[in-house]
């Protein structure tokens, strides 16, 4: 796809406006747009009820983005990510902003995009190392404009790694303002701190545990372990022991010869039937059918 350049009243860009293969569209994270500009005078752009999401990054000078009923004001290193479905606008000021950007969509994007959020994150955030951003939408442009016959999953990598960036971030690029340093010291406790529950899950899975022998070791309030760990980690402390639970089960119905009765033991989950009912939950398939098919 050949780039496309506009110079206008408003904004002189490049952009390529791509169009993806069926089985990209069906399977895929794939490209919508991506592209640069350069504003020539102040301006509002608004649009709603697009199948998209935005990511977008300010190279230079000011603006506003109004989202969900807040307006954001905009600066040099600012990322912005919505959801397109929702009203949305983003105006330049008389400080004309310089911006690169991505237009994606998906089949598991609403999820993805739900995650995001569901980590407290915001529209806007001000990540550290912001170049890792410009590069991978450099990356998008360039496999964009190429003529490789699998660039349709080489832009899915590239999404993936900017989605897996900002969810990596989300949780804390939420924390700003004359906070900011306190609340990063706050994050990295929090983070040490369930770092510690995390190996503790793993290296005794096997043994009976509850959120409440889990809130007495480490002197931390249950309600607050649950969702702390949830944010940080992606799923909840009893989610995290099963899949340790199954991930061991898996290795040692794979790699030994023992009975179903006894690996369900070995892995914490001492009634065989409860063992059999959860693994198949998990895999599709109970520990005897996993055996055999492996």
């Amino acid at each position: 796809m050949n780039p496309t350049l506009f110079d206008g009243t408003l904004v002189r860009s490049r952009r390529i406006i791509y169009t993806p293969s069926d089985f990209a569209k069906a399977n895929l994270l794939h490209l919508q747009e991506v592209g640069e500009l350069q504003a020539q005078k102040p301006h509002t752009s608004r649009r709603k009820n697009l199948s998209s999401y935005l990511f977008f990054m300010v190279l230079a000078g000011e603006g506003i983005l109004e989202y969900e009923g807040e307006r954001h004001a905009l600066k040099q290193g600012d990322c912005v990510f919505v959801d397109c479905h929702k009203p949305y606008a983003h105006s330049c000021s008389e400080s004309l902003w310089r911006l690169k950007w991505v237009h994606f969509y998906g089949p598991n994007m609403g999820g993805i995009y739900g995650k995001y959020a569901e980590r407290g994150a915001r529209a806007v955030l001000t990540p550290e190392g912001g170049a890792a951003y410009e590069k991978l939408m450099d990356e998008i442009y360039d496999i964009a404009s190429s003529n490789a016959y699998s660039k349709d999953m080489q832009i899915c990598e590239k999404l993936t790694s900017l989605l897996t960036l900002l969810i990596e971030q989300s949780f804390h690029a939420a924390q700003c303002g004359a906070d900011r340093g306190a609340a990063r010291q706050r994050n990295a406790a929090k983070r040490q701190n369930l770092q510690a529950v995390k190996e503790y899950l793993d290296a005794n899975y096997a043994s009976k545990i509850t959120l409440d022998m889990l809130a007495e070791h480490f002197f931390i309030n249950k309600y607050y372990l649950t969702r702390i760990f949830k944010e940080q980690f992606g799923g909840s402390v009893t989610e995290y022991l099963l899949q340790v639970r199954i991930t061991r089960a898996k290795q040692q119905l794979r790699f030994t010869d023992k009975p179903i009765d006894e690996i369900a033991h070995e892995c914490g989950m001492h009634d065989a039937n409860y063992f059999a009912r959860m693994f198949k939950k998990v895999e599709g398939a109970t520990p005897g059918e996993y055996r055999r098919m492996w």
